[in-house]
């Protein structure tokens, strides 16, 4: 919740700064977009904004530097407490007396294997304590491992730093949380502050590493290109099988009612079925091997595709249809200079969304069996709980499927230049 505020903050403060100070400073465009009459709800008229993008994308790494600890960051949030500590508790023996006694935590960092304090007992019947643990850890201490009143005649802890407590309950002292367990042996969790651990989530510099690491020395038998180039490559092909299969078809259903009757109720059947449910079956059809996995993605993206292109036949506008018949144009004339250039926009729209869904689905195709893969890499370093590899074959997914999207959208604007316009 905190990172969501910060997050949110960073965003209004930035929309402020850019929009009624930096862009009045340096923006001055003059294209055709910027020059038109534009209406509220003008899609044509809004392209990402260069500058909330930067200031997004370092937004994010600093908030992840930050609550990680990372030396990259020029600010961090509060981190686990690091150092000794010391609380008093209250024993009560058994005929109802009380005595106090300190237990001395040393609390350090993730990895590392300080030594016990050293510490006097005293002279009561309860005797002080030490004990050792890491930060962001808990620490149960048998405090009556060396009292001389035993919580198995019946002596129990009553109060924390002068704080009552009782099993099942927990108080806040200066240590961090303490509570009592069930057999009121004492529960020690020292502060833990605002930043996460490594195994949950490294810092940025920590994922760099790895990512050097394994660009040099491969992962798992093979290097992180081969794992990455094996994904691409199922991911082309099932969707290049895709769209030669799912094209046609959704011509021919936006062209031919008998054909959209007899095609409709299986694409409409099939396009809410998620990639990952057909998973088994794909297995036992065509095993574990490379054939399975394209056939998966194949399926992925066949009815998305279908169902783009039948959207952008539907879509054409009647009157260019009428106004090409008028001019004596055939069948085929029709079909290469009206339908299929008007088509096109929402074909490429289809294609992007099945490239991303492609590449959503090749990681799960990869936990099932593969010997090499983003996904199988992924699915390894997660059993292990390498969370720093985890982070780095998510990461160059993104990147390597933003990549896909950018060049679909230049080819689109390349090649469909006509899009947008009547």
């Amino acid at each position: 919740m905190i990172i969501l505020l910060i997050y949110v903050a960073i965003f209004v403060g930035s929309f402020f700064l850019v929009r009624f100070g930096v862009e009045r400073v340096f923006s001055k465009r003059a294209d055709f977009t910027s020059l038109k009459t534009v209406t509220f709800g003008d899609e044509s008229a809004v392209r990402p904004n260069r500058w909330a993008s930067v200031i997004s994308v370092i937004t994010i790494f600093l908030l992840w530097g930050a609550f990680t600890g990372s030396k990259w960051a020029p600010v961090h949030a509060p981190g686990p407490f690091i150092g000794d500590t010391t609380l008093t508790y209250t024993l009560e023996a058994e005929d109802g007396t009380t005595d106090d006694a300190t237990i001395t935590l040393r609390v350090h960092k993730y990895g590392e294997a300080p030594e016990l304090p050293v510490v006097e007992p005293g002279e009561g019947f309860a005797k002080n304590d030490a004990a050792i643990v890491s930060a962001g850890r808990s620490k149960v201490v048998l405090f009556d491992k060396n009292d001389e009143a035993k919580r198995k005649a019946g002596a129990k802890v009553v109060a924390i730093d002068g704080k009552p407590v009782s099993i099942g309950s927990a108080v806040n002292v200066a240590a961090g949380r303490v509570a009592l367990t069930d057999k009121g042996a004492i529960s020690i969790t020292p502060q833990g502050g605002l930043q996460m651990e490594p195994i949950w989530l490294p810092p940025p510099e920590k994922v760099v590493e790895r990512f050097v690491e394994i660009s040099t020395e491969g992962y798992q038998g093979f290097t992180l290109w081969e794992h990455l180039g094996f994904s691409l490559f199922r991911v082309i092909a099932g969707f290049l099988l895709g769209a030669i299969v799912g094209i046609p078809l959704g011509y021919a259903m936006g062209l031919s009612n008998w054909v959209r009757g007899w095609a409709d109720p299986i694409v409409e059947f099939m396009r809410p079925v998620p990639p990952l449910a057909l998973i088994p079956l794909v297995i036992i059809w065509a095993g574990i091997g490379e054939a399975g996995k394209i056939i998966l993605l194949f399926l992925a993206a066949l009815w998305i595709m279908a169902i783009a292109a039948r959207a952008g036949v539907s879509g054409v506008n009647i009157t260019k249809v009428h106004a090409a018949y008028s001019l004596g144009a055939s069948k085929f004339q029709l079909m290469r200079h009206v339908i299929v250039p008007n088509s096109l926009p929402e074909i490429f729209t289809g294609a992007r969304v099945a490239m991303g869904v492609c590449w959503g689905t090749v990681v799960a195709a990869e936990l099932v069996a593969a010997e090499k893969g983003a996904g199988m890499m992924i699915m390894v370093a997660a059993r292990f709980q390498l969370t720093d590899i985890v982070l780095m074959g998510i990461i160059l997914i993104g990147i390597i499927g933003y990549s896909i999207d950018i060049l679909m959208r230049s080819a689109e604007r390349y090649l469909v230049p006509w899009k947008g316009r009547s």
